[in-house]
């Protein structure tokens, strides 16, 4: 096996681990809306996930691990996929606090301040902010 080939399959899994993991919010509730069906779409052929492989993340999501990335910047796109599924996700309206929250620790975001990181995704999702403004203000969010 050669180097770019070890590379390339570790970043193909760490895909899998954020796609699985977005496919289990989708599916905390029972059931994949139509809405959330159509954001999955759009974020497989982002992550370039093959139809076998969404296949078989749909049938068995718990599969793959969340891989918290390395750098800070990655783990704040990745928070904002699965805030923005949160989002989606009409039925977890209660539930959704907690839902992101699991997630976000599961990131690599500390539990001292995991819970003014999710509030301040949620606030910015909200708004329908696009990625580069979430990142933004998530990086200046202490300023």
């Amino acid at each position: 096996m050669s180097f770019s080939e070890l590379f390339d399959s570790g970043f193909k899994a760490r895909n899998k681990g954020h796609f699985s993991a977005i496919v289990r919010v989708a599916l905390s509730d029972g059931a994949i809306s139509e809405k959330e069906k159509q954001f999955l779409d759009k974020l497989a052929h982002q992550l370039e996930i093959t139809e076998e492989e969404y296949a078989e993340i749909l049938k068995n999501p718990t599969k793959y691990p969340i891989n918290p990335p390395y750098l800070h910047i990655n783990r704040l796109e990745r928070l904002y996929d699965l805030g923005r599924m949160v989002r989606y996700d009409k039925d977890l309206e209660e539930k959704q606090r907690e839902v992101l929250t699991r997630f976000a620790v599961a990131l690599g975001f500390t539990p001292s301040n995991v819970e003014y990181v999710v509030d301040k995704a949620l606030k910015l999702i909200d708004k329908s902010v696009d990625l580069d403004t979430f990142l933004y203000e998530m990086n200046n969010m202490h300023k």
